[in-house]
């Protein structure tokens, strides 16, 4: 049983999802107590014993008469079986597959996760619908978190923002041009922080701007990131921080799902080592959670730290800007650091063998010049 998911102390509109297993005792409750509308975005979801309790939990809504609207990426989620939803389309819920994958437009991903349940409750995270999500991050499951968030304010952005991809969810020719303005727009979540939302064709992702403009005058930083690939742009950033004197601390992957993420990742160490950023790597399961701390400001959402993230995918983060909320969020990755092992300068350079070195450049190569390249081309091709 997962610890329970506490309210923040600074708010009552948001709530801590601390794992994986704790977000789903709170979503699936709340899917059963819809009335009106359900709004169901995510990236990977599988057929598993996990996704058969999120899918009979939305099928029984639909049975009652609830608006159901399911929105799963064609990629993540590609391996449903055809089907899958007859009973939900059934009872009059609707489940559609967004971009469905083809050769022009396959690298461009739904990779957000959200739940609203009749436009009050939003849930947002890092976490999929999938058996390996749903543990405590420790003896099982991957480590992830999230929120659960009852502002208003927050609550009706991202319903519009489900509320168009879902509309568009074949990407049909010219579509990207059409739905990337609303994408750029940022939204306050009440009086705290805005709901970023970021996408292809956004040309200043809104997440990666906001955390570069926060990092300038930061002075206490802490990151958790599955998947850490990042341009130079927040590389420098980060530097500067440490070499004037502030901290900063980045929690990563020490067992990855994707090795060659990884590999890239440990390619990057030297630099942010060198200039006094402490490196960990998280131990008992594979990473995936998303968090940034950069003093009082917090950021939680679907984004990792790379350029997939920053500019390919279509993501969502809430950030929260409060010292109470942010003082829960160290306290929390102090916790995991109690898991994790620091990654050393000396360590890290005793373990760059040649090979080790030609294989890290190349990974990094594939990620920050390829893909983005491949991306390009497609956009182009999109028109």
């Amino acid at each position: 049983m997962a610890a329970p998911s506490p309210k923040s102390h600074f708010s009552p509109n948001v709530r801590w999802l601390t794992t994986g297993a704790a977000a789903f005792e709170r979503m699936l409750p709340a899917i059963a107590a819809a009335k009106h509308s359900i709004r169901f975005e995510m990236y990977i979801f599988r057929a598993d014993e996990t996704g058969e309790s999120f899918r009979l939990a939305l099928t029984a809504a639909a049975a009652r008469k609830v608006k159901v609207h399911v929105l799963l990426d064609g990629l993540g989620s590609g391996q449903l079986p055809a089907g899958y939803w007859k009973e939900l389309h059934a009872h009059g819920g609707e489940a559609r597959v967004f971009n469905p994958l083809t050769v022009r437009g396959f690298l461009f991903r739904d990779h957000r996760k959200l739940l609203l349940i009749d436009d009050r409750v939003a849930f947002v995270g890092g976490f999929n619908v999938a058996h390996e999500y749903n543990g405590d991050g420790i003896t099982h499951g991957w480590r992830d978190l999230g929120w659960e968030l009852h502002d208003p304010a927050a609550v009706r952005p991202l319903a519009t923002a489900f509320d168009g991809m879902f509309r568009r969810f074949d990407l049909a020719h010219r579509v990207l041009r059409r739905i990337r303005l609303p994408l750029r727009r940022r939204v306050r979540v009440g009086a705290h922080g805005p709901v970023l939302l970021g996408g292809p064709r956004v040309l200043r992702d809104p997440f990666a701007t906001s955390l570069l403009k926060t990092l300038r005058r930061a002075k206490n930083v802490q990151l958790i990131s599955g998947y850490f690939v990042p341009n130079f742009r927040l590389r420098r950033a980060l530097r500067r921080v440490a070499r004037r004197g502030g901290t900063v601390e980045i929690l990563l992957a020490g067992r990855s799902d994707v090795p060659i993420a990884q590999t890239a990742a440990r390619t990057l160490y030297g630099s942010l080592l060198r200039a006094g950023i402490r490196i960990h790597e998280y131990q008992p399961q594979i990473l995936h959670a998303k968090l940034a701390i950069v003093d009082d400001v917090v950021y939680v959402g679907s984004a990792n730290l790379d350029i997939r993230s920053f500019g390919i995918n279509y993501e969502l983060m809430v950030r929260v800007e409060d010292a109470n909320l942010a003082a829960e969020a160290r306290a929390m990755f102090a916790a995991d650091l109690r898991h994790s092992v620091e990654i050393t300068r000396h360590a890290w350079r005793s373990g760059r063998s040649w090979l080790t070195r030609l294989r890290g450049h190349w990974a990094c190569f594939l990620f920050t010049k390829i893909d983005p390249w491949l991306v390009r081309r497609q956009l182009r091709a999109l028109g």
